[in-house]
This record gives C-alpha cells, structure tokens and sequence, in this order.
C-alpha cells in the first residue's frame, strides 16, 4: 500500500468492482427481510446539488446498513422528468424540452454514480417515457370509468401572452411571472380527480403512521381540515322556492348573522348583475383577483350589495345578499353567513358599509344579563330581542353601542345570548338544539366538511403526459382505447410561448373516433406532473412489464420501508401518493404483500400485516436543507450582486469573530448577510464534481453526515470539508501500517490490561453508534469513528495490541462503509480482512469485550459526593459495602458517629449514611 490516500484510484477500483458484480441489483428472497430504501427522485435540472448529495448519501447509508445486517435491500434511482422548467429552458435555447431531459439526466446520472450510490441502475425509470406514462393514462381510464376522474369547469389564471394558466404562486402583482401580461380569470373545463372521496381514509391512516414525523402528519391533517358543521338554508325572499346553503362551523352563531355574502361566480350574483351594470363590473373585478387564500386573508374587503334578500331560517328576518371578495367560489357553497361581532373578515367588512354587527356569544362564565342588540344607525331591533342600557359592559371591556363604535370581535366558543330560545346555551348544547330545530323545518343539519378540494390534473402544457380523450363532434369526450395506449407525446416540438405547441400539430390531433370511426380530435390538455411522482416508487418495486402497471414483485417490496426527502413536499406528494396508492388498490391494480420473515422495522411490519397494502411508505424522513454564506453588494443602480463564498474574504476581529467581508478581486467591503439555504441566484451554492475532484466522494459524504443530524439543517463549512478529508488520509496512513493484518491469527484470551481496555473502549464506541445508527444519529457515529481512530493510534505501538487493533480495524472499516464505502472497501482488501465489505455482517459489541477487571464506583456520604473507589468487578455488594466504609474520605467524616446504612448501586456508586 502506499503511503498516501489515492482517493481517486480507490473510488475508481471500488466503483468498477461493484459494476463488474452488479453489486446492488436488487434480489428476491422470501427466506430474508426486505429493505426499500427510496429517496425521492430528483428533477433533471442538469446538476446535482449538494440538497442531493446530502438525501441521497442519507438513504445509501440506510440501503448498505441494512444489507450488512442481512437484509434484501432495494434502492431505485429514477428522474422526475416532465413539468415546466424543461419548456422554459427550451424557450431559451431552442432546443426541444426532450432533448434538453435526456441530455441532463445523462449528466447527472454520471454525477450520481461518481458518489458510489447503491443503486440498483436496472430499475431506473424517467417519467418522460412513454413505457412509463401509459400507467398514467390506464389508471386515468380506470379513475373515469369508476367516476372518481370527471370533468368540469374551472376557474383559472389565464396568461393571454403565454396562452396558458398560471398557478396562483406564479402570479405576481395582477401580472404573469415571465410575461408580465395582466393576467385574467378564465372558466375553461378540465379534469379533476376526486381526492374528496378518500378525504377521511387519508385522514385517519395518518394514525397508521408511526413512523412519520408528527410535524408532517399535522400538515397533511390541517390541508384535509376535517371540520363538523352545519349546513343551513336561507330561503330566497322572493318566494321562488329555492333556498342559499351556507355551510357553517359556527352554528351557534346563527342567531347573530346580519346579512349573508356569496362569491362573484355564485348563481345568484351572477343572476343579479345581469340587470345591473355596476355590480356586473364588480363581479368581472372579483373574478380578475387572486385565487390564494392568503391573498384573501390580507386583501381589503369589498363588496356590493345585490338588491336580493334571503330569509333567516329561525327569526323569518329578511338579510341582504352581498357579493364580497373574500367569498371563495368552490369552498363550502360559495356563500358565508356573515355574523360580524363574532368573526373577524365579516367584522372588517360590516365596518366598511355600515351593516349590523349583533353579538350573540360571550365568554363562558359571563354571568349578567343578556347584553343589547346592536344595529347599525341605531336601528331598532326585531321583535323578540331583549333590550338593555346601552352603557353595558362585556368581558374585554368594550361597550355594546352601534357598529361605529364596536372595536373587536369575540371570536371564541362561549355562552349563547341575544338568541332567544337558546340564550344561556354553550357550543354543544346550541349545535343539538338548532340542528333538531333546523332539521325539523327541513332547512339543513349537521354536516361534515374537508377543505381539501378535488385535484385538478389538467394542464395547458406541451411537456407532460397526454390525458386520452379524444374528443368527436358526435360522441363527445372519448376514453382511448385501451389498446391504443400510450398516447404518445411528440418529442420533437420546440415551445416559443406562444400557447401549447400540441394545438399546432396535426399530426398530434388528428385521429379516429373509437366509438363512431369518424374524424376527431385529441385532447391536448397534460396532466399535473404530481401524477407522475405520485406512483414512481410502485413502479421500481416491479419488473417493468409492458403489460402492467405493477407485478407480485411489487408485493414483495412494498411498502417502502423508508421514504427521504424535503419537508417541502410534506403536502401535495406525500398527499397525493397515498391518493393514487388508495386508487390503485381498490381498482385491483396492487398484489397482496408476499409474506415475509418479520423485519423488526415496526412501521413495515403494520402495515403488511392485514394483506392490504393501504399505505405505500411505511416511514418517512425529511432532511433539513443546506446552507451557506451569502454575500452580496449593491450596484450603482439600486439592485443587488451577489458574489460566491470562494470571491470573499472574512474579516475578523481578536476573538475570531467575523466583523465583515471584502471581495478579493477589488478589495471593496461586501455585506455578509448570514447563511442561507444553497441558490443559484444568490451564487452560494457549491458544485458537488468540484468537491470531488478535490476531495473525492468518501470526504464529501463524511462531511454530509458529520456535520449535522439529517433532520436540522446543515450549515456548509469550507473547513470542515477539509477536516473529513484530513480524518480519511489519517484513516488510510494508519491503515497502511498495518498492511496484512486481516489475514493474521488473532489470539484475543491472553491480553494484558492495557489491550483488554484498548478492546473495551473500542467495543463500548461501537454499541453507542449502533443505537446512534438506529436513530439515525449519523453525526455521531462518525464522531464514534474518529475516537475508535485516536484510541487506535495512541494504541498500535504495544506489540501486544496487534490482535485487538486487527479486530478494531475491521470494526471501524465496517462501521464507516456505509458512510465513505470506497475507501472502506479497499483497506478491507488491502488488509486481507476479505474480498467485499458489502458481504461481510455487520459488528455486534461482544459481551465478553465488554467486561472489566475493575470498576470505579462514587463515594457517597449523606448523599454528598466524596470521593471514588476501585474494585474487582465481580465484587459482591456487601464486600463493596464493607470496603467503603473503611475508606479515608468516608472515616474523617464519622467523628465518633455510626454508619446507619449503605446503599449500593450496582457499577455506579456507594452512599454511606452515617448519623
């Protein structure tokens, strides 16, 4: 061996010996546990990042952990290949979007395999294929024929320059993101899938996931928003017999509602603005704002009235109708019953056009009488309301007058007043009695409602799936044969931003009605590429037939055992991969689960158990991102430059601390504004091949995983790259003195006392890093590895050391493999410990390295630390009791008093009570 680490020739030797063996391909056993280890895939941008070498090494170091401990390990790569960066990129360089994917997935692919990532590359699939995007379009059919697919018109953001619909994040100001072109509102039909019917299994299979982090489990839970409510009708005052349905979680509040709002695209405004230019143009207004709800929370409010009036179902008061901005179309009825004193948006906007605001809830535990009516102008109020001095007093102090000087609103649950029959009542027993009341006169009842909403897959894009439709002017909307499936996308086309290219092919468009055999039309709508990644990890689990979505493989590896990946995908993926899972089940698509020896993993072990498979990922991790400094100046004409880490020089004070940054190339001050999260734009991202070449992978992955447990974030540090190199050459130096040392007799029984504890120490690391492994402490575990390191090299000299340092050694080289496999891998061969790393069991600390000669105990008196002891470790407690009491620190502290009692615990300490 020489002396030096060769870093780049030990990851080429390393790297072409698992290729030659095709060492990671993943293999079937029922006889052994399974592991699937799945990262999520990554989108071909055409860089890796140093966000995915930190989740990929994350997951390598789980997939060879478990096959080390005799698992059957699975760990697929794949690309995330469709979506709307590739079109843009193809706008710029005029290049096709396909060519654009496929030549990143190329480079990136090389990228990922110069980590030395077990990946079984057998299994690698791209979403843009069309062997792979059939699936999508097969179980589009089945989701139609099983009604849980339709169509409907949709309220959009439309680009008129672009000619397509925006996103809501993606409108900026009114206006398009790339364009600037005022964007508008358009009803334009598309295709949801109705993830509503699954709302409550997707809610309460939360509770069947032990495994995933209770930060994500709340998030999925709050965007379901399960609520219990009530649905109330307001009939129509004009006696045409129809009623407005308002759902409501308040319906103790009912009494209190002074007017009701609905939404711009509500069929009764729509129906009152006909006759009515002023309110057709609010309307058209309403339409043209923003869809998020955030916008609308922020927004001011504002409204107009209708002219229409409803009943109110209790008190037969007549209640203007208002169209209002912050009234969503598409949540609950699009209408809200507005109750001013008791909720806020409806407060800000009854100030504005001095409507009523009654107070119907005080607190719980208000104990005087009902407090007045307030109306707005002083009006009156209606017959039945109990009337009280105006100068009453509430809870916080406010006092009951008119809406002009109301201030606040009670937004809490409490006591009902001011609500006749049910004045004195809290939420529950209000909720009873008006649903019996309500239900009796046949104007609503209780109800159940999510916020979650249908997913919307249609997308006016070129670079995605096909949904298959084809559209006939006989027979409508079409299903594609299934036989005629895929429908393939033509990977030829060149997007200008001028609207969909598909719209221009014919080529495309132009087919055959399966139903009539006439002349028709296909649909150039592309799916959401949510659906894409919301089926991947099925599909690795199977051998790619051609002739279905999955096989009985997949019921072998499924579910994945353990899911990595950002917190920023806690929602819409994770969310509508348990969706299309649920879908793929209950249209027969999923095998059961082979059975297999129990693994131990918990989570995986669940869910298998009852046959079904109702959830793909047993256990889920989401890493923290990477950071580092960013630094930046401003420019003559007012903007922002930013400048890389490497451009900078920190300037610091005597204490070390950093006082500030000056460019190197100009000497100039530069503003140092902390860390922040890796970016292209802000120019403080690092290039994982550079690091490489520099340090080789092995010092890139320690890094990853030494510098911060996976779930924090990481905080990038020129140093400390450096450092994990320094700790890999001091690796590699020791080891190369020991050349030859796997292939010698060890003989471990006749050592002395100083290689008995040089064995303990290094037996005692290693059963901390293995429960450090287990919670995936991978910080410390490298941590283990240096102190195994230092123990070894304060060590090695006593020649009767070598048999434990041949055994420290191939601890060590098996605990860092995971971590910085390569060099592992080597020095397990150069050392004569064997041919693969990979093949070899995973080190278990051994009872009888464990054990001690002597034991150091505490001494105690009355509780109060004393001093120490030491004694054979197979001491019995009452000799150990004995022998402290006749210790030095313990006789100067008798003075003539008895010892009362000693108390012992075992391997710890001694307390001698004397009085």
């Amino acid at each position: 061996m020489q002396a030096q680490y060769p870093f780049a020739a030990v990851e080429r030797q390393a790297q072409q010996f698992w290729q030659e063996r095709d060492a990671f391909a993943a293999r079937r056993d029922d006889g052994k546990p399974k592991y699937y280890c799945l990262s999520m895939f990554p989108y071909p941008s055409g860089k890796l990042h140093m966000g995915h070498v930190r989740n990929y090494t994350i997951g390598d170091v789980l997939a060879r952990w478990h096959r080390m401990r005799g698992y059957h390990v699975l760990q697929p790569m794949g690309w995330d290949a469709f979506g709307l960066p590739a079109e843009n990129a193809a706008i710029r360089n005029g290049v096709p979007p396909a060519k654009w994917t496929y030549d990143n997935i190329a480079h990136m692919k090389k990228q990922l395999q110069s980590l030395g990532f077990a990946i079984d590359w057998s299994r690698e699939l791209a979403t843009c294929q069309p062997d792979y995007y059939k699936w999508n379009q097969w179980l589009f059919l089945r989701m139609l024929e099983k009604g849980i697919a339709y169509k409907k018109t949709q309220v959009v953001n439309w680009d008129p320059v672009d000619q397509t619909v925006l996103a809501n994040e993606q409108v900026i100001d009114g206006r398009g993101w790339r364009t600037g072109a005022i964007v508008e509102k358009r009803e334009i039909p598309g295709y949801y899938l109705g993830i509503t019917q699954y709302a409550e299994e997707l809610l309460t299979g939360l509770d069947r996931l032990p495994g995933w982090p209770e930060r994500v489990k709340t998030m999925q839970a709050n965007w379901i928003g399960k609520s219990r409510g009530m649905e109330v009708h307001f009939p129509h005052a004009d006696d045409s017999g129809e009623n407005l349905k308002v759902y409501t979680t308040r319906p103790d509040t009912l009494m209190g509602v002074t007017y009701v709002a609905v939404a711009a695209e509500h069929p009764l405004a729509q129906a009152a603005a006909e006759n009515n230019p002023e309110l057709a143009a609010f309307v058209r207004e309403c339409k043209a704002g923003s869809l998020a709800e955030a916008d609308i929370a922020t927004m001011k409010k504002k409204g107009m009235a209708t002219g229409r009036f409803v009943i109110h179902p209790f008190t037969g008061e007549a209640l203007p109708v208002w169209v209002a901005n912050y009234v969503l179309w598409g949540y609950g009825e699009g209408a809200v019953m507005a109750v001013p004193a008791q909720d806020e948006r409806d407060f800000a906007f009854a100030r504005e056009y001095a409507l009523p605001i009654r107070p119907v809830i005080l607190p719980a535990g208000w104990n005087e009488a009902p407090a007045a009516v307030i109306m707005a102008n002083n009006a009156a109020p209606h017959e039945g309301d109990a009337v009280h001095a105006p100068a009453m007093q509430i809870a916080n102090g406010q006092t009951l007058l008119d809406w002009r000087e109301w201030s606040d609103v009670f937004a809490e649950y409490g006591v009902l007043f001011n609500s006749g029959a049910f004045d004195g009542l809290n939420f529950e027993e209000a909720y009873a009695a008006m649903a019996a009341k309500l239900g009796a006169r046949g104007l609503g009842g209780p109800k159940t409602q999510y916020r979650l909403r249908d997913w919307g897959v249609s997308r006016q894009r070129y670079w995605g799936c096909p949904i298959p439709i084809i559209h006939c002017e006989h027979c409508g909307d079409v299903p594609v044969p299934d036989g005629q499936l895929p429908v393939v996308l033509p990977e030829d086309c060149v997007p200008d931003g001028s609207g969909n290219p598909l719209n221009r092919r014919e080529d495309f468009l132009a087919c055959t009605c399966p139903q009539c055999g006439r002349p028709a039309r296909r649909e150039t709508d592309t799916m959401d590429t949510f659906v894409d990644s919301s089926w991947y990890y099925a599909r690795y689990a199977s051998r790619f037939s051609p002739s279905a979505m999955v096989d009985e493989e997949t019921g072998y590896w499924m579910p994945v055992d353990q899911y990595i990946g950002g917190i920023e995908h806690a929602i819409l993926h994770l969310l509508y991969s348990r969706f299309w899972w649920k879908v793929m089940r209950d249209v027969g698509v999923l095998p059961p689960p082979s059975p297999l020896p129990p693994a131990g993993e918990g989570a995986n072990d669940a869910l298998r158990a009852d046959q079904t498979l109702d959830e793909p990922f047993a256990n889920l991790l989401t890493q923290g991102m990477v950071l580092n400094h960013i630094f930046s100046r401003r420019t003559d004409k007012g903007g922002v430059e930013y400048f890389a880490p490497d451009e900078v020089e920190l300037l610091h004070d005597a204490a070390g601390r950093v006082t500030g940054a000056r460019l190197r190339a100009d000497g100039r001050p530069v503003d140092f504004q902390g860390m922040g999260t890796m970016s292209k734009s802000k120019r403080n991202g690092v290039d994982p091949q550079a690091l490489i070449e520099q340090y080789g992978a092995d010092t890139a992955r320690l890094f990853m995983m030494f510098a911060a447990p996976p779930e924090q974030t990481l905080e990038w540090s020129d140093a400390g790259v450096e450092g994990a190199h320094r700790f890999l050459k001091r690796l590699w130096a020791f080891a190369a003195g020991c050349e030859g040392i796997g292939r010698e007799a060890a003989d471990l029984d006749g050592l002395d006392a100083e290689a008995r504890a040089l064995r303990r120490e290094i037996h005692a690391t290693l059963r901390q890093a293995n429960y450090d492994l287990g919670r995936f402490q991978f910080n410390t575990v490298v941590s283990a590895a240096m102190k195994m390191l230092n123990a070894l090299e304060k060590s090695a000299k006593a020649p009767a050391a070598r048999p434990v340092v041949g055994e420290a050694l191939s601890i060590l080289l098996r605990l860092l493999s995971p971590i910085t496999p390569h060099i592992c891998h080597v020095l397990w061969r150069e050392l004569g410990f064997g041919e693969d790393i990979l093949a070899a069991t995973w080190p278990e600390p051994l009872e009888a390295a464990l054990a001690q000669d002597e034991i150091e105990l505490v001494i105690q008196v009355n509780g109060k630390l004393r001093g120490s002891m030491k004694v054979p470790s197979d001491t019995g407690c009452a000799a150990i009791e004995q022998f402290a009491v006749q210790q030095e620190c313990v006789q100067k502290l008798l003075d003539g008093s008895s010892v009362r009692k000693v108390i012992t615990v075992p391997g710890k300490l001694v307390n001698v009570v004397v009085g």
